[in-house]
């Protein structure tokens, strides 16, 4: 196997061990790869990285600090493709133009550059802040038709702005990406864009920062909100068609120093529900909440922070449901997917359609099962217990950190303890992981730190490898694609009932919960997955951990 980059590092006495540890933590945490980590965080000097990167891709290394480029060669090579991929031209030798990358996965764009320039590629690693300084030097400052190119925007139709072409760009970008949100971020002379991709957040582009205001206008039109409010937080909802899909997008803007900051929630409309086997339940998890969706009446609760994969849960809950035989009704806010033989109903604040008004209305429809998006108030909780004691099954969510922390949650509400402990059958709260890379994820032997961090036995995995992140070109060096639930999972007994009804600490029934076997930690699920390769510790730690917790 061939030396990593940290290994290169390490043998060449530029890095020291707590440092490349340190890095390595950074790079998982932030979604980048080791050498942005190592250049971010300033452990190791940029050209000394970069040279080190290069050796380990098989790569030469270019300088572009020393030298010049002759005019020739830069003339082999359009400007708006440079700007666009962000490449120069350095040389031709033996017949192939040499391309300064800043990424080894940029090689990926040689195929396409063959056909532009119509001759052999061939890359060479620089540094990123002399590739830039390059890029500005030889093909100049981006335009906002230079800035539309470099997101690969199509110009096909002349009437479109650049500007409107480049938010179309972005958009599409980010759904092939399977990005879950944007992030336009102007401020420090530039408009940053991330998109967050498996939970966590990545720099995809930059651009000058006379593009922020025309493209805020542009979104903001989009959404229909008001272009000269500055001042104020505003929100509002897209609707777009991209590439055959409906994608529903939900836009915030929120005024910052640097000037509006806005996120843009994208909603895949098109993309297909997933199961529960798929969301990640096994064998024992998926038994046991079939059981609890079978019953006729009572509530089920899933609980977690937003985007944590809440309503994708009962989604799955509700397609396992839907028989011919059987009426589900839905309040929702905003109507994610549409699911055939489901009567679905969107919340409209401004006609006073409230979750509680909608609720006291499906009660007349004869429903058997019921969603509630979710219970935010006294009057939709007290009307969901309701319907749970007088034979109907309910399905919501609230916000809570833990299963049972949405017991006291109701209470906090203002619900009688005796309504809650009468019609609660089941909590569940669950976090999303991010999956290992089934191309280049690697066997190693677990520290027993690592063991006694999930709560294992070191009997439980004597012979056993667990599995770590590495980095290839199908992940983007990230070593994660996709993501999987974990779950905690809670079903009440008559004991547990009793507690709530005498409104017995958190503390306690929790610990009689976990006791008499009715609660399963997100850490207990979470060890199940590392066993199975499914995810890596680091990742298990990264959600459960109390005060260490990101947003997902």
């Amino acid at each position: 196997m061939s030396p990593t980059l940290g290994d290169l590092l390490l043998q060449s006495g530029a890095l020291r061990e707590e440092d490349l540890n340190q890095a390595l933590g950074q790079q998982r945490h932030q979604g980048i790869t080791l050498a942005q980590a190592l250049i971010q965080g300033g452990f190791v000097e940029e050209k000394v990285v970069m040279r080190a990167l290069a050796k380990e891709s098989g790569m030469p290394f270019v300088d572009l600090d020393k030298g010049s480029i002759k005019e020739d060669v830069l003339e082999l090579l359009p400007s708006e493709f440079a700007l666009e991929q962000g490449v120069v031209p350095v040389m031709q030798k033996g017949g192939k133009l040499v391309v300064a990358i800043d990424d080894p996965v940029k090689r990926l764009l040689v195929d396409q550059l063959t056909f532009v320039v119509d001759c052999e590629i061939t890359c060479a690693l620089a540094t990123p802040s002399a590739l830039a300084k390059a890029v500005r030097l030889h093909f100049g400052e981006a335009s906002e038709d230079a800035v539309a190119s470099s997101m690969g925007a199509d110009a096909e139709d002349e009437g479109e702005g650049p500007i409107v072409r480049l938010v179309t760009r972005m958009f599409a970008d980010a759904l092939e990406l399977r990005a879950s949100d944007i992030h336009v971020e102007p401020g420090h002379g530039r408009v940053r864009i991330r998109y967050r991709i498996d939970g966590v957040l990545r720099d995809v582009a930059e651009h000058p920062e006379h593009l922020a205001t025309p493209l805020l206008s542009r979104l903001k039109i989009m959404a229909a909100m008001d272009i000269a409010e500055k001042r104020k937080p505003q929100d509002g909802r897209i609707g777009l068609e991209i590439s055959g899909r409906a994608v529903d997008v939900r836009a915030s803007v929120l005024p910052s120093s640097h000037g509006e900051s806005m996120v843009l929630r994208l909603l895949d409309k098109g993309a297909s529900l997933l199961g529960l086997r798929e969301l990640g339940f096994d064998d024992e998890s998926h038994a046991w909440f079939r059981k609890i969706i079978q019953r006729p009446h009572g509530i089920c609760l899933v609980t977690g922070p937003t985007g944590s994969g809440k309503t994708t849960t009962l989604y799955a809950a509700l397609s396992e449901l839907n028989r011919a035989d059987v009426k589900i009704i839905t309040a929702e806010d905003p109507v994610e997917y549409h699911i055939h033989g489901i009567n679905q109903v969107q919340v409209n604040q401004r006609v006073g359609m409230t979750f509680s008004r909608i609720l006291k209305a499906m009660l007349r429809c004869a429903p058997n099962v019921i969603l509630v998006g979710e219970i935010r108030d006294l009057e939709t909780a007290e009307i969901a217990i309701q319907a749970a004691l007088t034979g109907h099954l309910v399905f919501s969510t609230v916000h809570t950190n833990n299963a049972p922390s949405a017991i006291t949650r109701l209470q906090d509400l203002g619900v009688a303890p005796f309504l809650v402990s009468a019609s609660i059958q089941s909590i569940i709260a669950q976090r999303l992981v991010r999956r290992l890379c089934k191309e280049c994820s690697e066997e190693y032997a677990p520290e027993p730190e690592e063991v006694a961090s999930l709560g294992l036995d070191p009997s439980q995995v004597e012979g056993r490898s667990f599995r770590r992140p590495r980095g290839c070109p199908t992940c983007e060096g990230v070593g994660y694609r996709g993501r999987v639930a974990i779950f905690e999972t809670l079903e009440m007994d008559p004991e547990l009932r009793e507690m709530t009804f005498r409104q017995e600490s958190l503390e306690l029934i929790t610990e009689r919960a976990d006791s008499s076997g009715k609660l399963q930690s997100l850490v207990v699920d979470g060890a199940r997955k590392v066993l199975q390769g499914v995810t890596s510790v680091s990742e298990v730690m990264r959600v459960t951990r109390t005060g260490v917790e990101e947003p997902i």
